[in-house]
């Protein structure tokens, strides 16, 4: 498997998720029903672009004053997330989803994690803090909105989390815009940028004919079945 790169990373930056979903579908590796979230993860800044990075995981709630806490101290959570190579992307299930009630994410913990290299955050919670985190060009994908922070804090880290039904690990390649969120799985990530070309060479032949003057059905089944290999 290749080397997971700063470069490669780069070059994924530079395609839309439905672009990246359509390549990853060409390796025919997994079910095209899975590898990325359900729609109720929004992106809640769209005009930042695109988010590439790699995942660092946690869990939390904050629906309960007396939940158990997490025995490590924020200077064995602060060491975790910098195990992981930068960029990096917080990935947190919230265990009170579908109902968040409190936000582990506002301008603190924004500004507390870009210091520490994140690049944004993918939550089935909330967030808040919406203008402060926008302004710090913090990404951020959410179910929710939300006012308080409750009585929320982490309960684990480092471990397999699922967050809008894709499971996610430390370590995997996660890619946000404003279309959603998927995961680029590592043993094909080198192999990814060159297919999302070709796909998009594909598509943009298409549309080439479809926007031409000389457009005719015939040759559009003959593109087709150019493309099929037929």
């Amino acid at each position: 498997m290749a080397e997971i790169t700063r470069g490669l990373l780069d070059q994924l930056g530079q395609f839309s998720t439905p672009s990246i979903a359509n390549a990853i579908e060409t390796f025919d590796i997994q079910p095209r029903d899975q590898g990325f979230m359900a729609p109720d993860i929004k992106c809640m800044f769209p005009s930042l672009g695109n988010m590439v990075g790699h995942a660092v995981t946690a869990v939390i709630t904050a629906k309960d004053k007396s939940a158990e806490y997490m025995e490590e101290s924020n200077e064995d959570y602060f060491n975790m997330i910098l195990s992981v190579p930068e960029p990096r992307v917080m990935v947190i299930q919230d265990l009170d989803y579908p109902n968040p009630i409190g936000s582990f994410w506002g301008e603190v913990n924004a500004n507390i994690h870009k210091a520490l290299g994140c690049l944004g955050l993918v939550t089935d919670g909330g967030v808040r803090d919406l203008d402060e985190m926008l302004d710090l060009g913090f990404f951020a994908f959410a179910s929710e909105v939300l006012v308080s922070h409750a009585y929320v804090h982490i309960v684990d880290m480092g471990v397999p989390v699922t967050v809008g039904g894709l499971q996610v690990n430390n370590g995997d390649i996660i890619v946000g815009d404003k279309h959603g969120v998927l995961s680029v799985p590592n043993s094909i990530a080198a192999d990814v940028p060159g297919a999302t070309r070709r796909v998009e060479e594909s598509e943009q032949a298409l549309i080439s004919l479809c926007q031409s003057l000389d457009f005719t059905v015939e040759k559009l089944n003959a593109l087709f079945e150019e493309m099929s290999g037929g």
